[in-house]
Formats: C-alpha cells, structure tokens, sequence
C-alpha cells in the first residue's frame, strides 16, 4: 500500500462482521467508513465519493446493487466488491452487470476482501479447483428461470420446456453439492 491511505466504504447491515471487517481494513491501512443501510450508503458514498467499496447484496431496506450504481455515478473508477450470503449465477451476473469488480460469498475474510479489492484483472482467472458439477449447474438455471417467473411453477415449466410435475420434484430436493 502507497503512502497515502486508500478510501474505503464498507456497506452491511450486520454489525459485527461490519466493524471487525473495518478493524481488520484499518490495520491494513485503509481509510475506513461504514454504513449499515442503503440509505446511509448512498449517502456516505455521495458525501465521500471513495476509491473503493465493499457492499453486502441484500440489506434490510434493500439492495445493495442500488449502492453500487450511485458509487459508479459518484466515481466511475471506484472499485466495487460484492459479498452475499445468498449468492448464486443469478445474483453474481447482476453485481458484475451494476458495476461491481468482484463478487464475494460472506464470510470473505479481510485477506480474500483486500484480493479482490486490490487485483487487477487483465486476463482470465484460473479454472477453479473443484468447478461445479452439471448438476448443480443445471440446479443453478432452473432456480435462475423460477425467480424470473416470480417463483411461479407453471409458468417455470412452460419456459423450460418440462413437465410441471417434474420440475416441482426438482424445486423440493435441495441443491446438489459441488
């Protein structure tokens, strides 16, 4: 890290993880603010205009894709990270699409957390040690589509081209592992 301390604002409604992340920031250098709504992050973010942010996905009075969209308007060259403890191919592809950098599934800790806001990505990442299987890839659209649908079933299966009967058996089972 340079001489000056990079701006930092962290956005997440629970306030435990919030504070020991910024403590953890903090000691690494970072120039820390913190908000805990959608509200206070826009605010802050409109008041402080930081060179980087880590803001959760779903917040108690919304999301946090809105945070990410008046950071970009604020300083387009902020860097954006993305955590959620909801995350899935749909949630990542909207941070990603809103203007975040990265996406990170919570509890990211402060080293995975400074990675992603540090890293330049010019290429391709590595493939991942254990990529997800067809299974759960196609566990992942399915689920994708029924949210599109607005969890309705009937409407799921006509889109997917299966029987009602067979996609509410896929919907009752719980994601395959991996």
């Amino acid at each position: 890290m340079n001489d000056r301390a990079k701006s930092l604002l962290i956005v997440d409604d629970d306030m435990v993880y919030r504070q020991r992340l910024a403590q953890a920031m903090e000691k690494r250098g970072w120039m820390v603010r913190q908000a805990e709504s959608v509200a206070s992050g826009i605010a802050t973010a409109k008041a402080e205009a930081p060179e980087y942010a880590v803001v959760d996905l779903r917040l108690n009075d919304g999301s946090g894709l809105d945070i990410v969209t008046e950071i970009r308007n604020v300083n387009p060259d902020c860097r954006v990270v993305m955590l959620t403890g909801y995350g899935n191919i749909a949630t990542a592809v909207a941070a990603i699409k809103h203007g975040a950098a990265d996406y990170l599934p919570k509890p990211a800790d402060a080293d995975q957390v400074e990675a992603a806001l540090l890293e330049e990505k010019t290429a391709l990442p590595p493939p991942p040690e254990q990529p997800m299987t067809a299974d759960r890839v196609r566990w992942e659209h399915i689920q994708r589509v029924f949210e599109q649908c607005d969890r309705n079933v009937s409407e799921t299966a006509r889109r997917l081209r299966m029987h009602r009967r067979t996609l509410q058996r896929i919907l009752a089972k719980y994601a395959p592992r991996g």
